[in-house]
């Protein structure tokens, strides 16, 4: 979702089933994160802990669309492809889904999706694939050593609160397959990393890494 003025806002999802690695240990916040990187990690484990009550958040923008229009108070008019009808879709999926468990932290996943903000967002770039070719599992990797699955969000989006961020993800709007809300609540993972910073075109790109189990520091 975007300002009609400005490029949509774009969110990409990716997951990815390799060989298993070596064991995990689990990560925890670290003051190194900023408010932002922290607030998406928080808030991504209140829709996993309870997905059924989050949806609230969603019923809540009902009252701002106008046709495909989302007017947001205190921000610039955003165009949707899909309308109000995703968002009835997500919170629908939300209600239907059982609490799961939270994510642990991970510092090296966090430093691969950092890698990947850093290399595509002066650019204006999007995409999962960085500009050496590398993969998010290859990006996690110089990091540590995952195993199971991984999977990687990105949101772009002109608007900073962490909230957003998550909420976009979730609606999904115009991504067929929801990926990204797949990924969010995807049980099989237990690990997260989360990375955000300025983009060229979209002002805001925030990364999130997702693993069955990360071992830092391989």
């Amino acid at each position: 979702m975007a300002a009609p003025t400005k490029p949509k806002t774009k969110s990409q999802a990716v997951a990815k089933t390799l060989p298993a690695s070596t064991p995990t240990t689990l990560g925890f916040p670290q003051s190194y994160l900023s408010p932002e990187e922290q607030a998406i990690f928080e808030e991504t484990n209140r829709v996993r802990s309870n997905p059924a009550t989050y949806a609230v958040e969603l019923e809540n923008l009902r009252q701002y669309f106008e046709g495909k229009l989302l007017k947001l108070p205190g921000q610039t008019p955003m165009e949707t492809e899909e309308g109000v009808s995703a968002v009835e879709e997500a919170i629908q999926a939300l209600k239907a889904t059982k609490p799961m468990s939270v994510l642990s932290f991970s510092k090296g996943m966090s430093l691969g999706a950092k890698d990947h903000v850093n290399d595509l967002g002066p650019a204006g770039k999007a995409g999962h694939y960085g500009t050496d070719g590398s993969k998010p599992d290859k990006r996690i990797s110089r990091y540590g050593a995952w195993k199971g699955l991984t999977g990687e969000n990105i949101s772009y989006s002109p608007m900073n609160p962490a909230k957003w961020h998550v909420i976009q993800l979730l609606i999904d709007d115009g991504v067929k397959d929801r990926g990204h809300r797949k990924a969010i609540l995807k049980p099989d993972y237990r690990m997260t990393g989360v990375a955000c910073g300025s983009h060229a075109v979209y002002t805001t790109m925030c990364v999130m890494e997702y693993a069955t189990e990360y071992q830092e520091g391989r």
